[in-house]
């Protein structure tokens, strides 16, 4: 495990770093992001809603963990930013007139940043998060592609070697969950491990996901080195070529990012599964 899974403020710093560099640049370019109105769907800490903050926009973060919330709204406080912080699980967030924490105005920017693959329910956190967002609004999705080397989060774990052993997600649910057993992770790791496992979300998964929802795709892009890499291990993130990008399921293995910007569909979908 590394130390930024312990260290929840260097965490914190990590991504509203990669958030000012890469994720807000992206979308800006598609969409005004000074002084809206920005949700983030399972913020932890809230480091992506920082640079937001810091440029006048209301923020608001929703997250299940009741600790990474009250550590979002400490960090926001040492970092004097504004923010409004929600310890709910979106399913059960109600939405009358789009009001949601005291804002009766729909949302501008909707983030859920490697988020999707956790969730089994796919098609209903789409639709949940539909409520919440503004007719001219846009959604942006990040996720790493399961195939690719830790898809499976498998750096999470506590055992140094199989922490750094690349693609072992992808071997079948008995031999991968005997492996964990055998490298000492606890029954509380390898039941989150396994989760990402069922939960998973490959690129063509998600494409299938976008069509069956409200949402029409404005514009994607793969990474085969992740922004986020930059702060994790000091590597310059790379884009994937494009030639290799429009290879279906290949090109799974090796994008450790996919950028999704959505907006909404006006019509109605057939229901995803």
């Amino acid at each position: 495990m590394q130390q930024r899974h312990t260290d929840r403020k260097s965490y914190f710093n990590e991504l509203s770093f990669t958030c000012e560099h890469y994720f807000l640049p992206y979308i800006e370019q598609f969409t005004p992001t000074a002084n809206c109105r920005v949700l983030e769907i399972g913020c932890g800490e809230g480091g992506n809603l920082a640079p937001f903050a810091r440029r006048g926009c209301t923020v608001t973060g929703i997250d299940i963990s009741q600790n990474r919330i009250n550590e979002a709204r400490r960090f926001f406080e040492e970092e004097k930013l504004v923010g409004t912080f929600l310890a709910r699980d979106i399913f059960t967030v109600p939405c009358t007139g789009c009001q949601i924490a005291g804002i009766e105005k729909p949302f501008h920017i909707i983030i859920v940043h490697d988020v999707i693959e956790h969730i089994p329910n796919k098609y209903k956190l789409m639709e949940s998060i539909h409520r919440f967002l503004d007719d001219d609004g846009v959604l942006f999705v990040s996720f790493p592609a399961w195939q690719m080397p830790f898809g499976g989060h498998q750096q999470i774990c506590r055992n140094p070697i199989v922490a750094h052993l690349p693609y072992i997600h992808l071997l079948p649910i008995t031999l991968y969950h005997g492996l964990l057993k055998i490298a000492g992770e606890s029954p509380e790791r390898i039941s989150e491990l396994l989760d990402i496992c069922y939960c998973r979300t490959t690129i063509e998964r998600f494409e299938m996901l976008i069509q069956a929802t409200h949402y029409r795709l404005v514009h994607k892009l793969f990474w085969v080195i992740n922004p986020h890499y930059e702060q994790k291990f000091g590597w310059r993130p790379r884009q994937m070529w494009k030639s290799i990008g429009n290879i279906k399921h290949l090109r799974n293995y090796g994008c450790t990012s996919c950028f999704y910007l959505l907006k909404e569909q006006k019509s109605k979908k057939t229901p995803y599964k």
